[in-house]
């Protein structure tokens, strides 16, 4: 099974090309889900409380993720330190999760998986992938992309700052996904790609 990596600028549509990829056949490995997993697990659950306590946790006493990105994105010493924390605290659980997904991906017979991973290079999850997609959209529409999530744009520069300058990003890629204009616009460049990379019928 072949592991396509997506590299891309925070609201770039890295999630929309895998999307578009799932449409064609391949499998999903996503790092945010697989993030929200390991947040319920017992002894990450229980070291984020003893980390931050209670502010952190929902109602229910799950980790709040809104809760807890309040505390490890910005520019701060502490916010970094938080930030470091929780990445050696949950990115060795994460990735193990991916890999066994992609595991039972590759047994049932996928041609292909998809990881979408936020900080793919910056972990080091690239050295699963056989190819990397650089998803590329100009600052102004993914931080209107972002102002639509409901971020702030003060959170939109805190996601951007910790992760990798996109230009070391384009660098790493062996191609580039143009995802600034009508949704056909980059249905028509995921499909030319994964026709080169697995050979078969268009579309469903």
């Amino acid at each position: 099974m072949r592991i396509i990596g997506l590299l891309g600028g925070v609201a770039s549509g890295k999630t929309l090309v895998a999307q578009e990829f799932a449409r064609l056949g391949a499998g999903i490995l996503d790092a945010d889900q697989a993030g929200h997993q390991v947040l319920r697990l017992p002894h990450i659950l229980q070291a984020v409380r003893a980390r931050w306590g209670q502010e952190v946790l929902g109602p229910d006493g799950l980790v709040d993720r809104s809760r807890l990105a309040q505390r490890v994105f910005g520019p701060s010493p502490q916010a970094e330190q938080d930030r470091l924390y929780l990445q050696q605290l949950t990115h060795p659980e994460i990735g193990q999760l991916l890999r066994q997904q992609a595991q039972e991906l590759a047994e049932a017979g996928c041609p292909a998986a998809v990881l979408d991973a936020p900080l793919l290079l910056e972990v080091g999850w690239d050295r699963w992938c056989d190819k990397l997609v650089f998803v590329d959209a100009p600052l102004e529409l993914r931080q209107a992309r972002a102002l639509q999530r409901g971020w702030s744009a003060e959170q939109f520069a805190a996601r951007e700052a910790v992760q990798w300058p996109l230009d070391k990003k384009r660098l790493r890629a062996d191609i580039i996904i143009d995802n600034s204009g009508s949704l056909e616009h980059t249905r028509r460049q995921v499909l030319q790609f994964w026709q080169s990379l697995v050979p078969g019928p268009a579309y469903p």
